[in-house]
């Protein structure tokens, strides 16, 4: 019923972690790994626990989704971060929730943490903002029917700020659902790199995408050990604006051929 499809880089001890706790899930049909590059061991280990394995050419979130989105069979498709705490009972929400024809994907809320203790207060904000006219996000574990993520094309290979052009291109699509019981995402690296540092370049990363800064100039911002292997790998055409966001012009030539299959 539900692919699960989780997008890595690196932190094999992490990805093992997730992924032994995902596959046994009820609802779960298949969990889908899709690597940032050839990786033998995570591959040799994937099989090992019975899982899929696919990988990229480079480091670059939406299209490894993407490509995790070709091997699905499931007729919903959840795309979950590694640091993100999946549990049972968000499982449990979505198969209650995969009978009503009208929604066509969602996300959960998302849990305040203690990365900004001072602003927990802001999360009935945050959730009506959600549930409105928000954008979603990757570490509230996207999820959304199978032929809809293929009518839209996917997550059109976009390096960063993926999770946003999709959710509001799929809010136009149809009903969107939020549900409980609300998700957090470690916060290890956050605060690691300050909290308010590490929001403020988020917040300016997604100001300048809204202006129309390419994802992929982004992605090396975002992401400057990401760069090597970009620049090693050739320059890739990407549009340097994504026409408003969620324009109709593809960014990947064809990021999934075969989905309907």
């Amino acid at each position: 019923m539900i692919s699960v499809i989780i997008p890595v880089w690196r932190d094999l001890s992490a990805v093992v972690a997730c992924v032994a706790q995902v596959r046994k899930m009820e609802g779960v049909c298949e969990v889908i790994v899709s690597a940032a590059s050839a990786d033998r061991e995570l591959a040799e280990t994937m099989h090992t626990l019975g899982v899929s394995f696919v990988e990229s050419d480079r480091p670059s979130r939406g299209r490894q989704m993407d490509r995790g989105a070709v091997a699905a069979t499931g007729e919903w498709l959840l795309f979950h971060h590694v640091d993100t705490d999946l549990t049972s009972a968000h499982l449990q929400a979505l198969v209650g929730l995969t009978t009503d024809a009208a929604v066509v994907g969602g996300a959960f809320y998302r849990r305040f943490d203690e990365r900004h203790p001072a602003l927990r207060w802001l999360e009935p904000v945050e959730r009506w903002h959600n549930r409105t006219f928000g954008a979603l996000y990757g570490d509230q574990s996207i999820f959304v029917r199978r032929e809809v993520f293929a009518r839209l094309g996917g997550f059109r290979g976009l390096p960063l700020m993926e999770d946003v052009d999709f959710s509001l291109r799929l809010r136009r699509a149809g009903e969107v659902a939020l549900l409980d019981p609300p998700i957090a995402s470690s916060p290890r690296r956050h605060l690691a790199r300050g909290p308010w540092r590490t929001t403020f370049r988020n917040a300016t990363l997604l100001a300048l995408f809204h202006l129309g800064i390419s994802p992929q100039r982004l992605h090396r911002w975002y992401y400057p050990e990401a760069a090597a292997s970009e620049l090693a790998y050739g320059a890739q055409t990407y549009p340097e604006a994504v026409n408003s966001i969620g324009g109709t012009g593809a960014v990947d030539s064809a990021p999934f051929p075969g989905i309907n299959r």
